[in-house]
């Protein structure tokens, strides 16, 4: 007699009741759903990928102790996530996946709209017939305006996404330069534009890559002599999406090749949508025409949230998730995490992480210890102005002392000094780090990270003064 699947799973998790904590069960099992059973594969539907990563992580063995039991030595589990996209939208989608905790399984088999995605482009100088070649559009499909919470912070660069994703190319908003700091959802905005495009208008050809990328491309395409490839190639994109515009910084070839692919799509009436940590007036070492054609069409900042997006925000990640947790304990997260999105998601994870090996129910008192150590654990990065002020401050001088041609010893040590813990403690590039502290190259900077390191071996002083300063901008 074939069992029914609410009988199998029902087996199942007595079994798993018995032997895990009551604040785990009821947080990681009873949300399952059994779906079906076909003679040793049962199928369960769970709340969302992030759902089934968690039970594949810390419940395998359980689950597979479990299902051996109920369906013999060759059983294999099959989740099914089916659930709504977003906080409030009725998209479903489905994805079925075989369990790792099935013996005869080494590989997962995904049917998913994620599987299109790609992290390389594939040939991009290779052009047999323009309007016949494939693009991978580099897209995340994870990234919509549906999951990008609207507020006060972001509603001016959210509505001109939406009113360039309807238009392409078409909107005074030409180029699109979405600016704001660390974690914002500047990406993820841009992505959203991207991913609309492509659904409204299947025949554009949609492109996004990093400024990064960019730049390592167009230096391959110099060293294989096909500088004109590679710019034919961009010269075909409909709607081109460049993250971290900024790091074009002091790069003056890169430049030159992205003014004339951006002419030359402006110019034909293509999109062209633009991220940067900072705005136009704000960027160092781009060639004045090219910042120009940033100004031309919408610059859009994007700022911290309010109290009120980060509770949406955490909401929207749980309902996602498929993970219930109380209001007063969302709101002491909101309230404690005001930095950026990205750390705000971060600390829920952390949470709920803690719950579970701690086997301890999430509380405002679990949530309090969690986000002290998290901001401890979590430091933020200091920019190169602030940098260079706590240094000018230490050594007893100004900022344009700092910056200045001056050979004087201790002036240049203290220059040395603030280009190393710039290194240190930003993301910036040799290059950026030279042009905001005296318009100095990569080269200088480089040497300046040396000469602080051989100095704090051999000087006693020297090495206090380093000290002092990482002390000063750990804090």
């Amino acid at each position: 007699m074939s069992q029914t699947p609410s009988a199998v799973w029902n087996n199942c998790l007595s079994f798993i009741k018995d032997n895990i904590q009551p604040q785990a069960y009821k947080t990681w099992f009873v949300p399952i759903i059994p779906v079906k059973v076909t003679n040793d594969v049962l199928s369960i539907q769970v709340p969302s990928k992030f759902f089934y990563e968690w039970l594949e992580e810390h419940y395998v063995k359980i689950l597979r102790i479990a299902l051996t039991k109920e369906l013999g030595p060759k059983a294999r589990l099959v989740y099914i996530i089916k659930m709504e996209n977003t906080f409030g939208n009725k998209m479903p989608f489905t994805e079925k996946i075989p369990s790792s905790s099935s013996s005869s399984i080494k590989s997962q088999s995904i049917e998913s709209p994620f599987s299109t995605f790609a992290s390389e482009l594939k040939n991009p100088f290779v052009i047999p017939g323009i309007r016949n070649l494939q693009i991978e559009s580099q897209l995340n499909p994870n990234y919509t305006f549906e999951n990008f919470l609207e507020g006060d912070s972001n509603r001016l660069g959210r509505s001109a996404g939406i009113a360039v994703s309807n238009k392409p190319g078409g909107t005074s908003f030409n180029p699109l330069l979405i600016y704001g700091g660390v974690g914002l959802g500047k990406t993820h905005l841009a992505h959203a534009i991207g991913v609309d495009v492509k659904q409204k208008y299947p025949d554009k050809t949609v492109l996004y890559i990093s400024a990064e990328k960019f730049t390592q491309q167009y230096v391959d395409s110099v060293k294989k002599n096909n500088r004109n490839d590679f710019i034919h190639f961009y010269q075909v994109i409909d709607v081109l999406i460049v993250d971290d515009v900024q790091f074009l910084s002091g790069k003056s070839g890169t430049q030159d090749v992205f003014f004339h692919i951006f002419n030359h799509l402006h110019q034909n009436g293509k999109q062209v949508i633009l991220t940067s940590d900072k705005a136009p007036i704000d960027m160092q070492d781009i060639e004045q025409r090219l910042l120009s054609r940033f100004k031309w069409g919408l610059s859009a900042e994007i700022q911290n949230p309010s109290f009120e997006t980060r509770v949406l925000i955490l909401k929207n990640k749980l309902y996602r998730d498929g993970v219930e947790i109380e209001d007063d304990v969302i709101e002491f997260v909101a309230k404690n995490i005001n930095s950026n999105v990205r750390e705000l998601e971060g600390a829920i994870i952390s949470l709920i992480a803690q719950s579970s090996f701690n086997k301890a129910e999430i509380t405002v008192e679990l949530a309090k210890e969690v986000i002290n150590k998290f901001v401890k654990n979590n430091r933020r990065e200091v920019s190169i102005d602030y940098i260079q002020k706590v240094v000018s401050d230490y050594f007893q001088m100004d900022i344009q002392t700092l910056q200045s041609k001056t050979r004087k010893r201790h002036i240049v040590q203290a220059r040395q000094i603030a280009m190393y813990f710039a290194k240190k403690f930003t993301k910036a590039s040799l290059a950026s780090i030279g042009t905001q502290i005296g318009r100095r190259d990569h080269a200088t900077v480089l040497h300046a990270c040396k000469t602080v390191d051989n100095l704090s071996f051999t000087d006693k002083q020297f090495r206090k003064y380093v000290e002092d300063l990482n002390q000063k901008l750990s804090n």
